[in-house]
């Protein structure tokens, strides 16, 4: 009856994971784990780079940011899935899905660029550290955040009028728990689909010249630090790099997989497995992977745990 109303209905039916409700509540309550450990991690992240007076750098001032976006962008699709899968009832209206596309995009479209800001960030910090505060001044760090969230709107605005541009003559099924582009650009039976298929090879040529950038930037950055004679400091300098650059290679690798694998017609396991790796893992797991490594994140994560006092006075971005 869902599938019969859904093809005359302005709205999408979502596949989800189970057409078992069993299953359902099993994935509703896996989910729902993890969006409370995304929450809870990046939520700290924010208020310690917020009030910590050691945290004032910019390498923190854009990991509260990166945080601030890894909360948004896995509250744009798991909280709707867990409602989906509770309720037995995959229907989404036609404005939910083109506002999940909207902010979907812009934000992970924000993640790329947010992500090779931090790895130039490192690279001036390591490579060039006697002109570090001058790169790096409060006003250069606002206007490349500034730049990190306009970019992701404009990047959405542009993916959704190119998308909702289509003229949906198919069946309105996705095989997916969110509305994914790639299996909306499937239910289009026309020629119209061409404006999208321009706007993502024009975000994907740019998505490639941010990752050669990140690339070059740590190619810089390990060939300075091998020449570092302090053992100590290598240490420092890699404690610093190895987690970013943990983050970069799983969220654009597993993105990028997504988007170039073929679209099929039922949601596989390995399909359900891509798709959590790039919208649900990493933010759940950045908090944690900046964490391990550095002592002042867990300093000021047990300060705030315990009930310690952050100092009063603080300076942004004292370098």
């Amino acid at each position: 009856m869902v599938l019969e109303n859904v093809t005359t209905m302005n709205g999408f039916l979502l596949m989800g994971f189970s057409d078992n409700h069993e299953l359902q509540i099993l994935y509703a309550l896996l989910f729902l784990v993890m969006y409370l450990l995304a929450l809870a991690g990046n939520l700290i992240i924010i208020t310690i780079t917020t009030l910590d007076q050691a945290l004032q750098s910019p390498m923190y001032y854009f990991l509260k940011h990166l945080s601030l976006l890894d909360l948004s962008f896995i509250s744009v699709t798991v909280p709707q899935s867990i409602d989906s899968s509770l309720m037995g009832d995959g229907l989404i209206s036609h404005g939910q899905c083109v506002l999940q596309v909207f902010f979907f995009t812009s934000l992970a479209w924000a993640e790329v660029v947010v992500l090779t800001v931090m790895s130039y960030d490192r690279y001036a910090a390591i490579c060039l550290p006697l002109h570090y505060e001058l790169i790096m001044d409060p006003g250069n760090c606002r206007g490349a955040v500034a730049a990190v969230w306009l970019s992701g709107a404009a990047s959405g605005i542009l993916f959704t009028a190119a998308t909702f541009s289509i003229t949906f003559c198919r069946a309105k099924i996705i095989h997916q728990f969110f509305c994914n582009v790639p299996q909306l650009l499937k239910l289009s039976c026309s020629n119209d689909y061409l404006g999208l298929i321009g706007v993502m090879g024009f975000i994907s040529l740019m998505a490639f010249i941010c990752f050669s950038w990140i690339v070059l930037s740590y190619i810089y950055i390990f060939s300075t630090i091998v020449k570092v004679p302090s053992a100590e400091g290598r240490s420092k300098a890699f404690s610093t790099c190895l987690p970013h650059l943990c983050v970069v290679s799983f969220f654009i690798f597993t993105g990028m997989f997504e988007f170039l694998k073929p679209t099929s017609d039922s949601l596989s396991v390995f399909d359900l497995m891509i798709s959590i790796f790039y919208t649900v893992v990493p933010p759940t797991l950045n908090p944690i992977i900046y964490s391990l490594r550095n002592e002042a994140i867990k300093r000021a994560v047990r300060r705030l745990l315990l009930g310690g006092e952050f100092p009063v006075k603080k300076t942004f971005l004292s370098c």
